[in-house]
């Protein structure tokens, strides 16, 4: 398997390494960026990689959010100045001369000139002597004459579009927010036109306060209060993924890996959108809004499509309108909300939010089923064909779906009938150790864990059960199989049965068999897929005069996910567990072509 992208071996020592956008180049004048992880074991490298590398993530996007000021940041930048301007006005202020200083300074000049024995008809000399009291007397004068020569200064360069006067005060905004704007960016006369108008407006209140009036407002309407603060970024520790992380460790409602890894996924693009230094406080619901605006126009399998290569979720969502590629459905587009909804419930539990800025934010969902039971009658069509009596080749879908010679009797085949007798999930059956299966109290059953080592994983808690093996599944061989697996030494009862890249338990054999289906002009558009076989099997029980309540527990059904639709019982003895799963059964099917006992 080849290494990582940004991983580098030197000698024996790892390090991190990753390429430097093009656009950021000139910036960090590098083309690349290297850091040593210290560790000479690959696997210690691999687990030491994805922080520094989604590290320099957001110093990039940090890097490119400063190359543009926002309206945010010119807004904060005219406040800042009027209120900085006010501020420096009333330092000056508290340091003018009162009339005491004057008279104190009276004094020690009478007694200067007379321990000076100073002619006091020589004009130099007596200046000399006052002049400390001159200059306290016309100190005020002094600074009002300023004052104004500064405010009409101002309007002028207003006037012409000269941005002298105001040029270094917007230096120092864009230096100390660390900015990155260009000399020649218009930003910059936008933002000194606001701040000279900022001035002006300050200027005036200066001579109001001349009269002892502090009552007076700004009434240009740029200069007001800046809402939020300017290029706020989080703290150590504190940005949306650092916490989602300390979310995923904690994970309060105990749910499975894989959907943790598909939250991560989500709410990576909700990151995509804000930006991986915004602070967790600032989700609220207007970024949300705008996240779901672009998830409904956000096309299906994105970031594994070529076209939208290196793009964010709103460059992806407005080159689609050329590409053209279907979208998320409002299914879809609910479960990225939720995916966020759930880390915003623990924020708010934690003290990071006030509210869950996803409530009441989800699309109108279909009430109609998407996926349907299969009839008797595609039932033993299905089981007649290639994947069940024997293919063309065992390799390519396109072949399996052509009669032939090449017996399957891997995950592929064993899946979709341990599903029909028994109404478990494809990943629950997938995963399975060969020590799942056993005999218990003469019965044997199938244990649905996530103990015993394998990666292994349940949607809920609730999800975790022991399911009798259905009589039909014994004639069928599965424990033959079993006991071939297991003579072989291996740990895994169908071992060729493997994740996907997004860690999802055959996946890819699920998308398969839809097309397979499709090949045997079984199916067009969506309604039956592999999740046919465990509706099937609760039709079945629903025959059999159960009612939904008594069985949800044999399906791995919780009252946290099912209640409203089958309802939740205890799981009850094992005899009775047998009888239940005993009763599913199907008249019209034949499979004595596959029986082997």
């Amino acid at each position: 398997m080849a290494r990582l992208s940004y991983l580098l071996r030197r000698g024996a020592s790892y390090y991190a390494r990753i390429r430097v956008p093009l656009d950021l180049v000139d910036i960090t004048g590098k083309n690349e960026l290297v850091k040593a992880l210290g560790t000479k074991d690959e696997n210690e490298a691999k687990r030491l990689l994805w922080p520094v590398v989604e590290a320099w993530n957001r110093q990039f996007d940090d890097m490119r959010a400063r190359r543009v000021m926002t309206p945010d940041d010119k807004a904060h930048a005219t406040w800042q100045h009027y209120t900085a301007t006010l501020e420096r006005d009333e330092q000056r202020r508290q340091t003018m001369p009162t009339q005491a200083d004057i008279d104190a300074a009276t004094e020690r000049a009478v007694e200067d000139i007379q321990a000076r024995k100073l002619n006091i008809r020589d004009p130099l000399a007596l200046l000399d002597a006052g002049l400390e009291v001159q200059m306290l007397t016309n100190r005020r004068a002094l600074d009002t004459a300023a004052r104004v020569a500064k405010l009409d200064a101002l309007r002028k360069h207003l006037v012409e579009g000269e941005p002298a006067l105001i040029s270094h005060e917007v230096e120092d905004y864009i230096e100390t927010n660390k900015l990155l704007i260009e000399p020649i960016s218009p930003d910059r006369g936008d933002t000194a036109r606001r701040m000279m108008r900022a001035e002006i407006q300050a200027l005036e209140r200066t001579f109001e306060r001349d009269h002892g009036d502090y009552t007076g407002a700004p009434t240009d309407p740029i200069v007001k209060p800046a809402i939020g603060t300017a290029r706020e970024t989080a703290a150590p520790g504190e940005t949306i993924m650092e916490l989602f992380a300390a979310y995923e460790r904690e994970n309060p409602k105990g749910i499975t890996a894989d959907t943790l890894k598909q939250a991560r996924r989500d709410i990576g693009t909700f990151v995509d959108l804000v930006g991986s230094t915004c602070p967790v406080h600032r989700i609220d619901k207007k970024a949300v809004r705008e996240w779901k605006a672009l998830l409904i126009r956000y096309p299906v399998k994105a970031t594994e499509t070529k076209a939208f290569t290196g793009m964010k979720i709103a460059q992806i969502v407005k080159h689609n309108e050329k590409v053209g590629k279907p979208v998320l459905t409002p299914r879809t587009v609910n479960r990225y909300l939720s995916s966020l909804g759930a880390f915003c419930n623990w924020l708010v539990a934690h003290g990071y939010l006030d509210i869950n800025p996803t409530a009441d934010m989800s699309m109108a969902k279909k009430k109609d089923a998407s996926t349907l039971p299969f009839t008797s009658d595609q039932l033993n069509v299905l089981f007649k064909s290639p994947l069940f009596t024997g293919a063309q080749s065992a390799d390519e879908w396109r072949n399996i779906a052509k009669p032939g010679n090449v017996t399957i009797r891997d995950h592929r085949y064993w899946v979709p009938l341990i599903m029909l007798f028994s109404g478990a999930r494809p990943a629950e059956i997938a995963q399975m150790n060969v020590a799942d299966v056993r005999q218990d109290r003469g019965h044997w059953i199938m244990h649905i864990t996530e103990e015993g080592g394998g990666d292994k994983s349940v949607k809920t808690g609730g999800s975790m059960r022991v399911v009798p093996i259905h009589p039909e599944l014994v004639k069928l061989g599965l424990l033959k199989y079993h006991s071939q697996v297991k003579e072989s030494g291996e740990a895994r009862l169908f071992p060729d049965a493997v994740r996907n890249s997004r860690g999802q338990m055959i996946a890819d054999f699920s998308r398969e068999f839809g097309r397979y289906l499709t090949r045997l002009g079984m199916k067009e558009g969506r309604g039956l897929s592999l999740y046919s076989f465990r509706h099937g099997a609760v039709d079945a029980l629903r025959r059999a005069g159960y009612l939904d309540e008594n069985f949800g527990f044999i399906l791995g059904h919780s009252k946290s996910t099912m209640t409203g639709r089958y309802g939740n019982l205890p799981q009850g003895m094992l005899d009775q567990r047998v009888e239940l799963v005993n009763a599913i059964a199907y008249p019209e099917l034949r499979l004595e072509h596959l029986r082997v006992l």
